[in-house]
């Protein structure tokens, strides 16, 4: 449900005007809008300008003609919560204290260690980049999944944003269809529902389209004045449902899986290798069709020369459980792990007049470097939060080929849903560190020869991974990153 909470008073006025005007300027003199859209368990080749030959996604690839498309673009998490509250805010998981999704898994007998005690929401105390841009002038809108706080304090129309329609706590639809609900197998007196933040709706609407809509309509009412656009999809996340048409389109041209051929094994979990899932590639289009959707309101309103457009996934695609529904190859498995598939994301960035013609970029990037490169494209560098741990890649996108940052680390200190342990990353160059918490093992792979971390050299070059252990457990120490401790109650299972 639109609500606009908030007048601004005077002075907050008076110092939006000022802000504005010394900001870089789009056709018309007008200031850059900011369309920021982020996608569910969207795996790396989950368009087929990434590499996909099953999913159709021409809005996408249509996109990324226009765009800089970031090859080593990576999350700063392998799940949810924790790289929405990076993109948010510009700082690491480990650093915010909110390292898993909301609410996270509960200890287990067979679980080595504890569950680090993490937080179950955003700081309060954090200035998002929706609060820096409101405060200079933008209209902010949040629309779709949220899930960075159990309590209503922490929603998004509390962290910046002026408008928020279907951002709750929950980190998935109760239902792709209309009226979105569902009863709580727990407890069948109780219904979960995101129809109290969409009035009205029909029988047969699907929830990406609406929400496509919905985001649309927020571009046309300000056309006129900057704003930032959060259009945080629920797809492609589970529950696995595809418009029907969808489903059966892909069903046509669908081929019968055999373990043998569509799946592979990371120890004794399946690991889908292959693109063939009808539903889930239905669920792809319809994400692809919100893209095109977008695109559309802002050529329609004439402000697309005038608009910064960001597509990013919030963590690798789900290839390891819950349905198994997409693949991730090359990378090794997915969302859930600190290998490739966990953390490497599909990443375009479009700035028209400056970066807005097809380009690559292969150096590392994450999730925590949003707040400081959107900041200094609209000309706010001077608002950059001093402790922020991204940098701009405003030189990147200006034509440089280098970057001013030799490492990105990673602090999952937990078990995941998908199979994946407690542990700890960091990729310098090509070179990539896994520290596994449970037993301290450790395991190195040059991404530039292999890609798909099939060859551990530590052995080989045990002296570069003793370094590289050096400069994580450094880092570790630097943002105070919360350790698992031994499960008392483990029982070896």
């Amino acid at each position: 449900m639109i609500n606009y909470r908030r007048v601004q008073q005077l002075g907050i006025l008076l110092l939006a005007l000022s802000a504005l005007h010394c900001q870089p300027q789009a056709p018309n003199d007008q200031p850059f809008n900011v369309v920021f859209i982020l996608i569910d368990d969207m795996g790396w080749t989950d368009t087929a300008g990434f590499g996909s030959t099953f999913y159709e996604t021409p809005y996408l690839d249509q996109l990324m003609q226009e765009s800089m498309r970031f090859t080593s673009g990576y999350a700063a998490c392998p799940v949810c919560s924790p790289t929405r509250a990076s993109i948010l805010t510009g700082k690491t998981p480990a650093l915010l204290k909110q390292t898993d999704w909301i609410p996270g898994r509960r200890n287990r007998a067979d679980q080595k260690l504890l569950q680090v005690e993490d937080r179950d929401y955003l700081d309060l105390e954090e200035r998002t980049l929706a609060n820096i841009l409101n405060d200079a002038g933008y209209t902010t809108a949040h629309v779709g999944k949220w899930h960075l706080g159990l309590g209503d304090e922490y929603l998004p129309q509390y962290r910046g944003f002026d408008i928020n329609i279907a951002g709750n706590e929950r980190g998935s639809p109760p239902s792709y269809y209309y009226p979105y609900s569902r009863k709580d197998w727990r407890d069948t007196t109780k219904i979960f529902q995101l129809t109290d933040l969409l009035e009205g709706g029909e029988e047969g609407e699907y929830l990406t389209d609406r929400l496509a809509e919905e985001a649309a309509s927020f571009i046309s009412a300000n056309k006129d004045t900057p704003f930032f656009l959060h259009f945080s999809q629920y797809a492609v996340h589970t529950p696995l449902q595809s418009r029907p048409d969808l489903k059966e389109k892909y069903e046509a041209r669908y081929t019968p899986y055999s373990d043998s051929t569509d799946f592979s094994y990371e120890g004794k979990r399946p690991v889908r290798i292959e693109h063939n899932h009808p539903t889930y590639a239905g669920m792809v289009e319809s994400m692809d069709a919100s893209v095109g959707r977008i695109m559309r309101a802002l050529e329609e309103n004439n402000i697309d020369e005038r608009t910064i457009v960001i597509f990013f996934s919030d963590n690798g695609g789900l290839s390891t459980s819950e349905g198994w529904p997409t693949a991730n190859v090359p990378l090794r498995t997915g969302k859930g792990w600190l290998y490739e598939g966990g953390i490497r994301v599909p990443m375009l960035i479009k700035w028209p007049g400056i970066s807005d013609q097809q380009q690559t970029c292969d150096i590392p990037v994450s999730s925590i470097d949003f707040v400081p490169t959107i900041l200094d494209m609209v000309g706010l560098d001077n608002q950059i939060p001093q402790d922020v741990e991204g940098i701009s890649l405003v030189p990147l996108l200006e034509g440089n080929e280098t970057l001013d940052r030799s490492r990105l680390y990673w602090h999952y200190p937990h078990y995941s849903n998908q199979g994946g342990k407690p542990g700890g990353a960091v990729r310098a160059g090509n070179l990539k560190l896994i520290e596994n918490y449970e037993d301290n093992s450790l395991e190195l792979y040059d991404l530039s020869a292999d890609i798909e971390e099939k060859h551990n050299l530590i052995e080989t070059m045990p002296h570069i991974g003793d370094s590289l252990r050096q400069q994580l457990n450094t880092w570790r120490r630097t943002v105070e990153a919360q350790m698992p401790q031994p499960n008392p109650d483990y029982s070896g299972m």
